[in-house]
């Protein structure tokens, strides 16, 4: 699809950091930003927190590469957490972190006593809709609004020229929660672990037969196909295709979702979009989507894709059983460090690879096909496959980064 457009502003590239290693996967490919979980305060599990020493030597070098990095304090904070708050706010500023992300009026407060220098962005989880809210948390000293995900980019237009001054970010890429806005109880209910808490179980995404009980006779049992229900759970959100409109509406920020996710993950999508959003920039005049990039985001896991809310005529859409966790790649290794004098570079295994088997090498700007034939163990030894957390070395045609991720096609 083409669009004709000028001046468009070009949105930040944000894209999810659950640990080091994805940070510096989102760095290398491409992103203006990085979020980050922040311990104990954010609404993920721990494996997908920061300590505050890996949160400073992650800004130190996302800073190096002119990168942002924005910390998740978007907890629905319990008294209990005040006093973890109270500390680590403090420290956390002190790593240089360029904003911080939240939801609840309380941490607000409290980040106002003891950090009022603070750059503050509002979470989605707070479920902002309409322009008047976002005045209101202008009033509070929030700098960023990340708007809820219900909003249609029509919405999102009139609420950036009501509010010109404030900036204002939206999801446009990831899984899609079926509650408002994320504000879910069903895994506490069902499991007694907390979405509001970090701690989702996604029961949303388990596979369902609903029977309506008092026609026991003559049950209807709602199905979408001869296996289960999946109507809790919607396909992916993806507008890789639809950046023009995107960016015509005024947002400041585009928001990739997973800090759970992979760094292949983290690769693939931060890629595509960059190249998209770089592709805009180019030819605002005449922008054209290149399938390419679709084909890229299909690699990856998901469950189908949709637009979401951006227009009215699709909203959510659930996925279906052959579409509930699909990729056609999973990852093979990323590189640890090249040796120029030997064209060899040092891989760390992420799934088992077999000698001769296909691979591609992920550049920011290129895939590389990787000649597997001849693997080598660290120790230089020949070897006819290697098995997750090997290291090997592997031939490659010139230099390549340290942190650049190889893949191979997904076992089916």
């Amino acid at each position: 699809m083409s669009l004709k457009k000028t001046d468009i502003r070009l949105p930040e590239l944000l894209i999810p950091a659950g640990n080091p290693e994805k940070l510096r996967t989102a760095v290398l490919y491409g992103a203006n930003a990085v979020y980050v979980g922040v311990e104990g305060l954010s609404l993920r599990s721990a494996s997908a927190e920061m300590s505050l020493s890996d949160l400073a030597a992650g800004v130190s070098e996302a800073h190096a590469a002119g990168v942002r990095v924005y910390g998740a304090l978007n907890t629905f904070a319990r008294n209990a957490d005040l006093a973890v708050a109270r500390k680590i706010i403090p420290e956390l500023i002190a790593t240089g972190i360029d904003a911080l992300i939240v939801s609840d009026p309380g941490l607000i407060r409290l980040i106002g006593q003891v950090a009022p220098s603070a750059t503050l962005h509002l979470s989605t989880q707070a479920n902002t809709t309409n322009a008047e809210a976002v005045r209101f948390w202008q009033d509070q000293g929030v700098r960023r609004i990340i708007l809820a995900r219900e909003l249609t980019l029509k919405e999102i237009g009139e609420i950036a020229s009501a509010v010109p001054d404030m900036e204002l970010e939206i999801f446009i890429h990831g899984a899609m929660c079926m509650s408002y806005s994320g504000r879910c109880y069903l895994s506490y209910h069902r499991n007694r672990r907390s979405a509001n808490e970090g701690d989702c179980s996604q029961p949303c995404r388990w596979e369902y037969l609903l029977t309506e009980s008092t026609r026991l006779s003559d049950p209807l049992i709602l199905e979408e196909d001869e296996r289960f229900s999946y109507l809790l759970s919607s396909k992916d959100l993806c507008l890789v295709e639809y950046l023009p409109q995107v960016a015509a509406a005024g947002v400041a920020s585009v928001k990739i979702e997973g800090r759970m996710k992979s760094s292949y993950y983290v690769a693939v999508v931060t890629r595509a979009y960059r190249q998209a959003i770089d592709a805009l920039s180019a030819h605002q005049g005449e922008y054209c989507f290149d399938p390419h990039w679709g084909r890229e985001l299909k690699t990856v896991s998901h469950r189908g894709y949709t637009t979401g809310f951006a227009f009215a005529e699709e909203k959510t859409n659930e996925t279906s059983p052959d579409l509930k966790i699909i990729q056609t790649h999973e990852p093979a290794g990323i590189v640890l460090s090249f040796d120029s004098d030997q064209d060899r570079a040092l891989i760390e295994v992420r799934n088992h690879l077999v000698a001769g088997e296909h691979v591609e090498l992920l550049l920011p700007d290129e895939n590389i096909d990787v000649d597997t034939r001849r693997l080598h163990d660290e120790n230089d030894n020949r070897i006819s496959e290697a098995h997750p957390g090997a290291r090997i070395l592997i031939e490659v045609p010139r230099r390549v980064p340290q942190g650049a991720l190889l893949r191979k096609a997904a076992k089916k």
